[in-house]
């Protein structure tokens, strides 16, 4: 039998904590905390994250992912909303790990307090230096414009593998064409390709979820796909495509294009099929669009 000290949080330390700190897991938060070390080390694993990478996490509650973010030698900077869970992070892990916490003057862990979706880029400006990689069990209910406002806010992000609810995983990582493409799938590529990188049991999270989650992950492009203003430009052709899907593009694009005329000539422009529609255009076809348009003014 084995007396070696755990590193990470299994299902008596998450409870015990959260008895503690009197935290019972919100709907409203979408919290929903991982009590399985193996599965733990499996995202960390599949993230790619080694020694010495900076990574950013997003709602590290009682901190069993973060935990195995650091064994693996990794630096964090974690994002949290509730004020009783960034305050206890710091002490946990140090009473979990204190060998990798025991420098005080190179700290390997910062709580930021704050809604993700609030972070602002000046907040990650005054971090010693910007993540490299995104890492986290995002709630639920927000997790798709969680992750678009950090793909946005930072370029200096070269990965990222997200646990999401299985649903909204498939529609992040859906390819032009299939039924779960939409605008989160259009956006997401702009960044670089994603992927399914694997699947998530129900019972590793307390409370048990109603539902199912995978995990989905992406690399970033090598070079980037366009320019800011034309990530703008384009989002927007994605955001009225989506929003009248039933419609071809030449009258769904008319809002952002001008007149139907307009829009055609736009399309027609960037060799892309007026009478197609939104779900058969890749990120690149909409790019085209958006260059087409700033050239002719539209």
């Amino acid at each position: 039998m084995s007396t070696e000290r755990p590193t990470l949080l299994g299902p008596v330390e998450v409870r015990e904590l959260a008895e503690r700190l009197g935290v019972s897991p919100t709907k409203k938060l979408g919290q929903n905390f991982v009590i399985d070390p193996n599965t733990v080390r499996k995202i960390v694993r599949l993230a790619g994250v080694v020694e010495g990478d900076r990574v950013i996490e997003v709602g590290p509650g009682l901190g069993s992912l973060t935990l195995g973010i650091t064994e693996a030698g990794a630096d964090v900077t974690a994002v949290e909303i509730d004020h009783r869970l960034a305050a206890e992070l710091p002490a946990t892990a140090r009473s979990m790990q204190p060998e990798i916490f025991a420098d005080e003057a190179a700290p390997r862990l910062r709580v930021v307090r704050s809604d993700a979706l609030d972070i602002t880029a000046e907040q990650i400006a005054e971090l010693p230096a910007p993540p490299e990689v995104l890492v986290a069990n995002l709630p639920y209910n927000v997790s798709v414009p969680i992750l678009m406002h950090f793909l946005e806010l930072m370029p200096s992000l070269r990965a990222g593998l997200v646990m999401v609810q299985a649903e909204v995983g498939y529609r992040i990582a859906a390819v032009p064409g299939s039924k779960e493409y939409g605008s989160p799938s259009a956006k997401a590529a702009w960044y670089g390709p994603w992927r399914i990188a694997g699947t998530v049991s129900r019972r590793i999270f307390w409370p048990v979820p109603g539902v199912d989650s995978v995990l989905v992950g992406y690399e970033k492009l090598d070079t980037p796909r366009g320019t800011e203003e034309e990530r703008v430009a384009t989002f927007a052709l994605v955001n009225a495509a989506f929003a009248q899907r039933r419609k071809m593009l030449r009258q769904a694009l008319q809002p952002v294009l001008g007149s139907l005329d307009q829009a055609v000539a736009v399309m027609e422009a960037a060799g892309i099929d007026p009478t197609a529609r939104a779900e058969q255009l890749k990120i690149d076809d909409y790019l085209a669009i958006a260059r087409a348009a700033a050239q002719t003014g539209a």
